[in-house]
């Protein structure tokens, strides 16, 4: 009875617990909001150069002049390969193969309006996914037992204030309102949850969702004319994930059985708080440059308790993930009035210690390379690309789940992420 009830709350909590993979930025978040990327979103709380300051600094509004909306969207894809260097199989399963690539294409959609109420007040509404990933194994890969499928989305909705004080300082404040949906799956052995009287596996699967409430501000020092430092900070946003079970091919002789049914389960947690120090310099009419230094609070996954409606604790899974720090240097180059171009580089830490890294969760340290510009299509109109490529260092798992019968995956991944971005501002 005790392996079988790990097995079932194994499976559980890994389609609840699944919010992370190989997203853009370390962990699960996204960082992809602005034409930022071509400078690796370096100076991102002090530039200010569109509508897209509402996510990094909402102070940044007071630079902009009169109305203005943009619309951008960054297509992600990430490469994400598991190579098998030792594993046990799940008990009384098929070994399976080593899961392909689990790297999804994802579109990170995003959209800003800023309007001018009075000279020194400004009001911006930006919609974002500040967090979320797609990955997706081969159904029969060594790892099923594990994870299979993960789907993490969020809509946050910004609405924002920015004021003027004086021609040094602007201040800004912001409300979020943020929605998060799940669709995770893995498989379940039920040969080793039955002893091995009723053979066969299947998938359990879970959707959930929820909605929240959080808070963001910042300030903007205009040092002067040609320097700006920027201090945002976002709140973390604590949620009940609600959703539901499921769970396929269960066999006639454990289908009695009460950890087996479909039904509700829930899970509190929580997405981390931010704060960044930006800073951005003109060093001339041709070259600019900005540096940032960006802090999230990762700490707040430390474990991940799962119950069922009745208030059955089904499992507490330890976490143990760490603060972290991302550092970015960019520069812009201001070719002629209608062209300018943009290069970046960045370091991203990793929240996740090795000792609790997971199939859901392959993450590691990455170093972020870019470059992108703008076209000023009119003095009303611009549009900016970026690209980027993120080096990920390899990673080694070492996830024994023998106790439970899902075997023990012994290995290493090698990951790569690609990043497009498209931005059209315009004012009015």
């Amino acid at each position: 009875m005790k392996l079988y009830k790990s097995l079932i709350a194994m499976s559980v909590t890994s389609a609840l617990v699944a919010m992370s993979g190989n997203a853009a930025a370390a962990a699960f978040a996204l960082i992809e909001q602005s034409s930022g990327l071509g400078n690796a979103f370096a100076g991102g709380a002090a530039g200010a150069e569109d509508a897209t300051t509402i996510f990094f600094n909402p102070a940044g509004m007071s630079r902009l002049k009169g109305n203005q909306v943009t619309v951008a969207g960054s297509l992600i894809q990430p490469s994400i390969k598991f190579s098998n260097t030792g594993s046990t199989g799940a008990a009384l399963q098929p070994f399976g193969d080593n899961g392909g690539d689990a790297g999804s294409l994802v579109l990170v959609p995003n959209t800003y309006l800023v309007m001018e109420i009075e000279p020194a007040l400004r009001f911006g509404l930006g919609i974002n996914s500040p967090f979320g990933l797609q990955t997706q194994y081969d159904p029969t890969w060594v790892g099923r037992f594990q994870a299979i499928n993960s789907r993490i989305r969020t809509i946050n909705l910004n609405p924002s204030l920015s004021y003027e004080m004086n021609d040094t300082v602007s201040l800004g404040i912001g409300l979020s309102y943020q929605h998060i949906t799940g669709d995770l799956s893995n498989a379940v052995n039920y040969t080793a949850l039955s002893g091995g009287f009723a053979p066969g596996e299947g998938v359990s699967s879970m959707s959930g969702s929820d909605s929240a409430w959080g808070y963001n501000f910042g300030v903007l020092f205009n040092v002067t004319p040609d320097t700006r430092i920027g201090l945002s900070y976002r709140s973390k946003i604590n949620y009940n994930l609600n959703g539901s079970v499921s769970f396929s091919n269960v066999p006639a002789a454990l289908q009695g059985q009460a950890t087996l049914q479909n039904g509700n389960v829930s899970l509190p947690i929580s997405m981390p708080d931010m704060a960044s120090i930006s800073g951005f310099r003109r060093l001339n009419d041709k070259w600019d440059v900005m540096a940032d230094a960006s802090w999230t609070g990762w700490s707040v996954m430390q474990q991940m308790v799962v119950t069922r409606t009745n208030g059955s604790v089904l499992q507490t899974t330890p976490e143990n993930w760490t603060n972290t720090w991302r550092f970015s240097l960019g520069s812009t180059y201001h070719y002629n009035e209608q062209w300018l171009a943009r290069f970046g580089v960045a370091y991203d830490q990793t929240p996740v210690p090795a000792a609790y890294l997971t199939a859901r969760i392959p993450d590691n340290n990455r170093t972020w390379l870019t470059f992108g510009g703008q076209y000023k299509i009119s003095d009303a109109s611009k549009v900016d690309f970026g690209y980027a490529h993120l080096f990920v260092k390899d990673t080694s798992i070492a996830n024994d789940q023998t106790a439970t019968g899902a075997g023990n995956l012994v290995g290493a991944y090698s990951s790569g992420i690609d990043i497009v971005t498209m931005q059209y501002a315009y004012s009015f």
